[in-house]
């Protein structure tokens, strides 16, 4: 028995979406290969919790791991965050962008102590029409520069450590991908299908699937 961990936000959550986002979607997918291939069987463990930044899944992610990791078969990390991080509050980023690079070297430490299949997903670019400030809170703004900058900084670190990356930003920003997002901020059904199709293609063509 192996096992997929997928650590992440509100969107890996699957956020205002009926089918519970991409991530419940690569769930589905990998249940009916294990269904259709004896020798395939992988365990889907969504730990998206909304409003999650990088600090956050830092605090949680090795004790959550633990729980769910059996010593047979091998194990896969998916990480999927950024976007709180670069949430300005009160005309303060959440997270600093030389924390947030430390933070991306940690989790890579901590999940190395389990696997050396680390995946990082990507940012989805936000609508700034309805971000600006979001309308749950007056003092919270997402805006495409900030997303982009730790999109980048993401993209960067994959490449020194040789890690897959899944840029989900690179294959939306130049699309109608506004009509994607429900509120702005969280992808909609649409959005959600999208983004797996994307990350499930790039997770098989790199054989980690």
């Amino acid at each position: 028995m192996s096992q997929i961990l997928i650590f992440g936000d509100s969107i890996t959550y699957g956020a205002w979406d009926m089918e519970s986002g991409w991530a419940a979607r690569l769930r589905k997918y990998v249940d009916q290969k294990n269904m259709s291939d004896p020798n395939y069987y992988y365990l889907v463990y969504n730990l998206g919790v909304s409003g999650n930044s990088s600090a956050d899944i830092l605090k949680r992610f090795e004790f959550e791991a633990r729980q769910r990791i059996k010593e047979e078969g091998e194990t896969i990390i998916i990480f999927a965050l950024g976007t709180n991080d670069a949430q300005l509050f009160a005309g303060k980023f959440r997270t600093e962008l030389e924390e947030f690079k430390a933070n991306l070297r940690q989790l890579k430490e901590l999940a190395n102590k389990f696997t050396q299949k680390i995946i990082f997903i990507g940012e989805f670019p936000v609508d700034e029409t309805k971000t600006c400030p979001v309308p749950w809170h007056e003092e919270k703004f997402y805006k495409n520069e900030n997303t982009f900058k730790n999109n980048e900084i993401i993209k960067e670190f994959c490449q020194q450590n040789k890690l897959l990356f899944v840029d989900i930003y690179a294959k939306f920003i130049n699309t109608d991908y506004k009509k994607l997002l429900e509120d702005g901020l969280h992808p909609n059904s649409k959005g959600h299908e999208k983004m797996f199709e994307i990350i499930k293609d790039d997770l098989t063509k790199n054989k980690i699937i």
